[in-house]
């Protein structure tokens, strides 16, 4: 039986489109508007493992959704580094000029502001999800209304893209983390990276210590990010990416650290997405 496969957004986004490149054009795949349904239906096994989207070259870290693997102890069993590419869509038979409503997510408008500009007749409006309202203008017949969306979407609902590569940043990156409530089997012949989380005592030079073993260790430290402990004001956890060459060089690495901090964590361990 196939696994299903929890995405948050509709067919058709980005997240989709992840999940095609792992599994396959058949993988069966559950929708989910939030990233907390998302993580809700791994814990009620509604789907057996998720893909989040976790950082962006432009908008940064998606900090709640480290906190979300965190507090509910999801294992990164991979990755994958996608080009955004955001492309107008409508039923066919139109131009631009008989676009009256640009309807996406907020961020995708954010990210295509320049191109609107030129186009002052189009009023822009915030939706859920990309692929959901590509999906909604195909269902719905729904002239006069556009979309902006991955290229996936408008081959999935039969739509027509009146203009390529809208984004104002040409060169814009997301990275996207495989989740599961299950520890994977990952070989070590395929780990090369790992996502780990500590917390420090306040003493001084408490995380250039860590860090400087990392180094020795022969640690690429690729990401850097921290979130403050809710319940100690003033506290803060670390989550650090790492990659390495020798896989003992990191069990080195791990034993050390785990001694070291206060509180020690493996979120995952993994095949690096950039190789």
């Amino acid at each position: 039986m196939n696994k299903i496969v929890a995405i948050q957004g509709a067919e058709g986004s980005n997240h989709h489109k992840v999940a095609r490149d792992f599994y396959g054009k058949s993988i069966q795949v559950k929708e989910c508007m939030s990233f907390d349904a998302l993580v809700d239906s791994l814990l009620n096994k509604s789907a057996d493992l998720g893909i989040m989207a976790i950082e962006n070259t432009i908008a940064g870290s998606i900090i709640p959704n480290y906190a979300l693997i965190d507090k509910h102890n999801l294992h990164i069993t991979g990755e994958e580094y996608l080009n955004i590419h955001h492309h107008l869509m409508c039923l066919e038979g139109q131009k631009i000029e008989d676009i009256k409503e640009v309807w996406s997510h907020p961020m995708a408008l954010l990210q295509c502001k320049e191109f609107f500009k030129k186009h002052p007749h189009i009023k822009l409006v915030e939706d859920v999800d990309t692929a959901e309202v590509a999906k909604r203008i195909a269902k719905d017949n729904l002239i006069g209304i556009a979309a902006i969306a991955p290229k996936i979407a408008a081959d999935i609902f039969k739509l027509e893209v009146i203009e390529d590569e809208i984004q104002t940043i040409k060169d814009n990156s997301t990275r996207f983390v495989l989740v599961q409530i299950e520890e994977p089997n990952n070989g070590i012949d395929q780990i090369n990276k790992a996502s780990l989380k500590f917390q420090l005592n306040h003493k001084r030079g408490s995380l250039a210590a860590i860090l400087n073993v990392l180094s020795d260790c022969k640690m690429n430290l690729t990401k850097i990010q921290s979130l403050p402990v809710i319940e100690m004001p003033w506290k803060y956890s670390f989550f650090v990416d790492v990659t390495f060459e020798e896989y003992q060089d990191y069990k080195k690495a791990e034993a050390i650290m785990e001694i070291m901090a206060e509180e020690f964590k493996i979120l995952g361990t993994y095949k690096n997405g950039r190789i």
